[in-house]
């Protein structure tokens, strides 16, 4: 039986990458093999000028690339133009990646500010699992929302109707 392998996809940036690659080593602790997909454009920049310069396996990780949609002189420290092209035009670059990779995996991770790939793997006979790198607070406040919401607390914008107050209990 071979091992375990994992194919990850986080955010393209440096508070998303580094916990999913720190989830990645602990996978290769526990007998996983991983793929990492980076964009093009965050892996030139991370491995520039390196002696790991295009590094294709580092540790145990097989990186991929795929484009992330944005021209090379775009802005990628603007969020919203960011995130509306990794929502818009990376989906048909990591599904062509998916259809011509010869390599099968046994789960895909995605991070959870790239949950439209996970349909597509999902779709490609995948398990599938959302990571949110964030702290759990946040994750837990932001699933909250919508309950939020149905409750009349605040509205769609995040504006609070009402505040109801509520003893500490020491």
């Amino acid at each position: 039986m071979s091992s375990p392998h994992a194919l990850i996809l986080p955010y393209p940036t440096q508070g998303h990458v580094i916990p999913l690659m720190e989830l990645s080593y602990c996978l290769i602790e526990r007998g996983f093999r991983i793929t990492f997909i980076n964009t093009e454009f965050n892996h030139n920049r991370i491995f520039a000028g390196s002696v790991l310069d295009q590094a294709k396996f580092i540790d145990g990780i097989h990186f991929v690339t795929i484009p992330d949609g944005l021209e090379p002189e775009e802005d990628r420290h603007n969020f919203q133009k960011l995130t509306t092209s990794l929502t818009t035009m990376m989906p048909k670059f990591f599904e062509e990646f998916m259809r011509n990779n010869a390599v099968e995996f046994t789960c895909f991770i995605a991070d959870i500010f790239m949950a439209w790939a996970l349909k597509i793997a999902k779709n490609m006979g995948l398990r599938t699992i959302a990571f949110c790198p964030a702290a759990a607070g946040l994750l837990a406040a932001v699933l909250s929302i919508p309950k939020l919401i149905q409750d009349k607390i605040i509205d769609e914008n995040g504006k609070i109707f009402r505040v109801d107050s509520f003893r500490y209990s020491i």
